[in-house]
């Protein structure tokens, strides 16, 4: 070895050594630091390495969430489908609005899960944290097959839904921690779209759950069931979610340095471990924040007939209850598809999110017309309506990709991801207690309730792109372009960076 081969491997191991004993600053800055400066090789890469890895991440993330969150829908929405096997009848949920009440709870615990499951998950390992909420929420399914009483159902359902709050706010931080902007709308929507999905899978399992003739009623099988296969799933999670890059398991040294370094372009962080007052305060403060909020709650009033009551629906068509669950499973491919194509659109192309939420808030529109003025004779009207009303579905996944792509700063990040989520809790809320028992068949001060809020929320969705439009103007005109070179140092909210440009 030469004289200038030998200083220069001297000069690389001192680099080295000094990159390691280096105190890394992940108060201010991110979790990203400290792993990018652990790295010692090229940090230079073409684009097609990207795109493998790229493939590789989605391969490792997107099947375990789309099926987790498939599951999570499932295990949310069998009160519907039980509930036309006897549950209310057993459960004496047909007198007033016992049985609204029990969806409404549901929420309730979402609401009340949100915050403390995030701030949990922003301290430690998000699969941990994802694996435990999965492994109880499957126990306390089971145990609806124990309630004698509304009042039991009530309390079960309310915990179910506190349990539950945790999982979709921590993939939008999964999805905000592994992929750039441009890539966020497609991948959300690939594990959010299992929500229509599963459902064309979930009337089968249910109408052979429904034949068994035991010792137990029928709906109690179905919610054992799927209970058995929620708490087998959580150890999958466990064992195969990668959680995020600045701990790539099942990644080498150099995919897990491209991972984070490529993710600058983002300008929003990757991880940081501590809880910051002062970003809380920002995301109070920030008016797309608030638009998110009410657009969530307006969007998912018209949760309530779908998710609550579409099976009793269908089964007032003449249906029987068995054959209610099969006519249901064209919805499932319907609604799936709506909800893949709108962040298909929105990856494709260039701040078109807004006009996607408000064309899928028109379909959804269209589909309650449809249920609210139609005769019982015209079936064929009326299940378009059926099949089309979770349209709205499509505007909240790409809502979702919203707040995901327009906030930054890890903990403001972690807040709003959860704040949505709170939202969406609120409008489900109020949902089902709009359908009330002696307003069916026709349900029409619940019909014009949804058409008016759906409505809304396609007015605030305009409203929300043009503050972004006038945002981003704003910022070009003080000559400060967007950039990227602080994007890991200081954790800045998107508010505080003025190089920070929104999607709209």
């Amino acid at each position: 070895m030469s004289s200038e081969q030998k200083v220069e491997q001297a000069s690389h191991h001192e680099h080295v050594e000094q990159a390691k004993s280096a105190t890394i600053d992940t108060i201010h800055g991110d979790e990203a630091m400290k792993s990018m400066a652990a790295y010692t090789g090229e940090r230079s890469w073409d684009p097609e390495e990207e795109k493998r890895l790229v493939r590789r991440i989605d391969k490792k993330l997107l099947p375990i969430m789309a099926l987790s969150y498939g599951l999570q829908y499932y295990d949310k929405t069998m009160l519907s489908q039980a509930a036309i096997f006897g549950l209310r009848d057993d459960l004496d949920l047909t007198s007033g609005n016992r049985y609204s009440m029990a969806a409404s709870l549901f929420y309730m615990g979402w609401i009340a899960g949100a915050y403390p499951i995030i701030y949990v998950a922003q301290r430690f390992p998000i699969e941990r944290v994802a694996a435990a909420v999965i492994v109880v929420w499957g126990a306390v399914l089971m145990a609806a097959a124990a309630c004698t009483t509304y009042q039991g159902l009530y309390a079960q359902r309310f915990f179910l839904g506190f349990l539950e709050a945790g999982i979709a706010p921590m993939f939008m931080l999964v999805i905000g921690g592994w992929y750039k902007k441009n890539e966020q709308a497609l991948r959300m929507g690939i594990w959010y779209c299992f929500t229509g999905y599963i459902s064309m899978f979930t009337p089968l399992i249910n109408f052979g759950l429904g034949h068994i003739g035991g010792a137990l009623s029928p709906w109690k099988y179905m919610f054992l069931f799927a209970g058995a296969v929620t708490i087998l799933w959580s150890i999958v999670v466990l064992v195969f979610l990668p959680g995020d890059p600045t701990r790539a398991r099942g990644f080498s040294p150099r995919e897990a340095y491209i991972a984070v370094a490529r993710l600058r372009t983002n300008n929003t962080g990757v991880r940081n471990l501590h809880f910051k007052a002062s970003q809380i305060l920002d995301a109070l403060l920030d008016l797309r924040f608030w638009l998110v909020l009410a657009i969530a709650l307006l969007t998912m009033i018209a949760n309530g007939p779908q998710s609550t009551f579409q099976a009793i629906i269908v089964n007032s068509f003449g249906f029987s209850p068995l054959n209610s669950l099969l006519i249901l499973m064209p919805f499932g491919f319907i609604i799936g598809t709506i909800q893949l194509v709108g962040p298909y659109l929105a990856y494709r192309y260039t701040n078109v999110r807004t006009y996607i939420v408000i064309a899928c808030q028109c379909l959804t529109i269209l589909s309650s017309l449809l249920l609210w003025f139609l005769p019982r004779s015209a079936l064929g009207g009326l299940l378009v309506g059926v099949y089309f009303l979770g349209s709205f579905g499509g505007a909240y996944v790409v809502l979702m990709t919203i707040q995901v792509a327009n906030t930054a700063g890890y903990t403001k990040r972690a807040f709003t991801s959860a704040g949505i989520f709170v939202a969406y809790s609120v409008g489900n809320v109020v949902g089902p207690l709009l359908f009330v028992e002696q307003d069916a068949p026709r349900y029409i001060s619940g019909w014009t309730i949804v058409v008016v809020t759906q409505a809304a929320a396609a007015v605030l969705a305009l409203v929300y792109r043009c503050v972004c439009v006038w945002e981003n103007r704003r910022r070009d005109r003080t000559g400060v372009l967007e950039s990227y070179e602080h994007a890991f140092e200081d954790d800045l909210t998107d508010r505080k960076n003025p190089q920070f440009r929104y999607v709209y």
